[in-house]
């Protein structure tokens, strides 16, 4: 039989993978943008000079400002998920 904490840890469970599932699909979204759709891109956007190193910007945004974006996206997604197990409980400092 189950016993009402069994039905609450489940909730509870199941609360933390929707959320979870939703933040690594947003970031899946944004490095698809990022690995992808800037890359489209990059011929229109050679026409853009970044002034002081002279480098057209399509060749900077896919050259360097792809990996730079998910550097960040790489410490955000940790930041967030630290957040989400912290609200749940399953954080893995406590």
């Amino acid at each position: 039989m189950n016993s009402p904490t069994n039905s609450t840890t489940s909730d509870n469970d199941k609360a933390h993978w929707d959320k979870t599932t939703r933040l690594m699909f947003t970031h899946l979204g944004l490095w698809f943008f990022f690995g992808y759709v800037v890359h489209m891109f990059v011929v229109p956007l050679n026409k853009i000079t970044i002034p002081i190193l002279n480098f057209p910007l399509g060749f900077y945004m896919a050259a360097q400002g792809s990996l730079i974006a998910f550097v960040v996206m790489l410490f955000m997604f940790a930041k967030q998920q630290n957040a989400i197990d912290r609200e749940f409980g399953v954080a893995e400092d406590e």
